[in-house]
């Protein structure tokens, strides 16, 4: 049987999907997850202990047993901090099968396989009854099915199907209660995510302004949204037009309804401007006084920013409006959050929605193909007038007024830039039916329909006839061993089983400006690739080594491109200036960069008389495109003599 498995490309941040065969460990998905960076989370941790230790409490001060269904359970934490605090006896169900095999062995180590029984199905196909999975219904509902946006992973489905068939009408929930939080801000960098902004160009006859198709700026956009660690934007980044505004929240102790719905709130803008953007984010109660809360809250609207955890499993959420509203300081509006099973979307109303008959209830559908073809991070890197303006230099060194340009697109502007530019002739390649939609309707609304030549075909697949006859997140690798008190080394050795697969030598895609850190090297240049010659038979191998210079915990290899335009111009895809004296990095805004992850580090500091440093092996491979890599971290001791 042959399976696929997605697989993100560090450069474009699109999933490309690959053919696995029937052996394939799914380890590896652990091993890739943020299965281990919930473990690290120490307040998630303590507040669901102290949350789980009250509901056991006070089900017990009913003088009834303590029946605890653990949805979800991962590595069985949650199951095991219940038998603790009293519980008699837990369901911990767990669909993903190499999960669900290694809580039965971590519950076992730590001695409460007599409490605890491991349940390997989806929540929904749970049995109860005599002969069932369950006896009886539970009277204690604990779940984590949480993700950034808090119904994404499909909470509410779940806890539908819970309350009506396998636990106990009024039971108690832990967490008690979750609020959905949001508020309303304009920003421009915000804001080109999502939108196409007009693209000034200067020529020898003056300027060119590319603008966007109507199609693209009245689109509503992708529904998904864009979860980013909104501690790293910078305050100046946005403008606030509203107070932080409680949307909806969801008692998981009553039955909860997964059907869609919209919750209004009506608020004055606290400023004159743009309605752009809905930052949000919520926070869990665990009890029903709420008392003891786990929130996901930036700085600004924290109760006590000195508490902040540091989370890259929940984050906070961006989500932008349909179109850009104004709004005037004290005139009341009213924000509408909607949602239906799986998903959140916001819209903004100028009367009571009640009495307005244009509220659509459906989530909003990419009909202009740009936010199909470019996700977020592309948005912003198209619409950096600074980033443009070095290709715009470049080209110029090259173009003269015979040249014939090819431009290898998929959704590029370059061949515009090109033609505006004096270019005799230009062709772009489009392989994909959307990239070939999307151009035909940029060109089209800049009048170059008749100008530039498209061709839908794969590169490798181009003849001289299509040109006419012209050929001119780390701590998700660090291991848990002990959390809270139980032993879970057993996930801690599978994952670093997994680590020796093949996808182990590949690096992971993450946008590290959202992520603080520190360089320990200097960069080093690893592979080149000239394009001005063919492509290379045979694979292309690196081999050396990097000195650490700085001291710090080595916890992984940060690989990027440089693009280098012309001799005096490149562009970076990684750092954007020399790493400070204490080592902080500026890194590109618009791009992932690729991480490869240690499985271990070292100490801090060097032993004396050595030094530390990361042998390198890689190796490009021509004809597929992949890239194998393996890094060693190593201490290297200098002869006493």
């Amino acid at each position: 049987m042959r399976i696929f498995c997605g697989r993100a490309n560090p450069t474009t941040g699109s999933v490309e999907w690959l053919e696995e065969d029937e052996h394939y460990d799914y380890h590896q998905e652990i091993a890739r997850s943020s299965y281990a960076d919930m473990l690290h989370d120490k307040d998630r941790n303590m507040k669901y202990y102290q949350g789980i230790q009250a509901a056991v409490s006070r089900v017990k001060d009913r003088g009834q047993k303590a029946l605890v269904l653990d949805i979800g359970t991962g590595t069985g934490l949650l199951s095991m901090m219940a038998v603790t605090a009293g519980a008699d006896f837990c369901y911990a169900i767990e669909v993903f099968k190499p999960m669900a095999d290694a809580a039965v062995k971590i519950v076992e180590k730590n001695g409460f396989s007599d409490k605890i029984k491991v349940i390997n199905k989806h929540s929904t196909e749970v049995t109860v009854g005599p002969d069932g999975d369950m006896p009886c219904r539970a009277n204690i509902l604990i779940t984590e099915l949480f993700d950034t946006e808090l119904i994404g992973e499909g909470a509410l489905p779940s806890y539908e199907h819970a309350h009506r068939h396998l636990v106990q009408e009024n039971c108690e929930a832990v967490p008690h209660r979750a609020t959905i939080y949001a508020q309303l801000v304009e920003s421009r960098r915000m804001w080109s995510w999502n939108k196409l902004f007009p693209i000034r160009v200067q020529t020898s006859h003056g300027e060119q302004v590319i603008v966007p198709p109507s199609e693209v700026e009245q689109c509503p956009g992708a529904p998904s949204v864009y979860d980013i660690q909104l501690n790293q934007v910078s305050p100046t980044d946005f403008t606030v037009l509203s107070n932080v505004l409680p949307m909806f929240s969801v008692d998981f102790s009553k039955q909860v309804s997964s059907s869609a719905a919209c919750h209004i709130r009506q608020f004055e803008p606290l400023a004159s401007g743009r309605a752009q953007v809905v930052l949000s984010w919520w926070d869990i109660e665990m009890d029903p006084e709420g008392k003891i809360k786990c929130t996901m809250a930036p700085f600004w609207a924290h109760s006590d920013p000195k508490e902040l955890q540091w989370r890259d499993h929940w984050m906070q959420c961006v989500y932008f409006l349909p179109q850009e509203e104004p709004v005037i300081q004290g005139s009341a509006v009213f924000l509408v959050a909607h949602h239906d099973d799986y998903c959140v979307w916001y819209s903004l109303q100028r009367t009571s929605p009640e009495k307005n008959e244009s509220i659509h209830p459906g989530r909003p559908v990419c009909d202009c193909q740009a936010h199909l073809l470019w996700n977020r991070p592309r948005f912003g890197e198209i619409n950096d007038q600074d980033r443009t303006d070095q290709y715009i230099q470049a080209l110029r060194t090259v173009l003269k007024s015979d040249s014939v340009c090819l431009c290898v697109s998929d959704g590029s502007l370059l061949s515009m830039l090109a033609h505006h530019l004096g270019a005799e002739q230009v062709f772009t390649i489009e392989s994909s039916a959307a990239s070939h939609r999307l151009m035909k309707k940029i060109f089209k609304a800049n009048h170059l329909e008749d100008k530039i030549n498209i061709i839908e075909k794969r590169p490798e697949l181009l003849t001289s006839a299509d040109l006419e006859g012209k050929k001119d997140l780390w701590r998700i690798r660090s291991p848990c061993g002990d959390c809270e008190g139980f032993d879970v080394h057993i996930m801690d050795d599978m994952i670093k089983r997994a680590l020796d697969f093949r996808e182990s030598k590949e690096a992971e895609p993450h946008p590290l400006w959202e992520y603080p850190c520190r360089g320990l090297s200097e960069p080093q240049q690893i592979l080149t690739f000239d394009f001005r010659q063919p492509v290379p038979p045979q694979p292309v191998r690196a081999e050396g080594s990097i000195e650490l210079r700085r001291p710090g915990k080595s916890h992984g290899v940060v690989l990027w491109m440089e693009y280098h335009l012309t001799q005096d111009s490149t562009v970076s895809t990684g750092l954007l200036k020399p790493a400070e004296d204490k080592g902080d990095c500026c890194w590109n805004p618009h791009c992932k960069q690729a991480v490869y992850f240690f499985s271990t580090t070292l100490d801090p500091s060097a032993p004396l008389g050595g030094s530390r440093t990361v042998s390198y092996t890689v190796e490009f491979h021509p004809h597929t495109g992949d890239i194998t890599m393996d890094f060693t971290l190593s201490d290297t001791l200098e002869d006493e003599h």
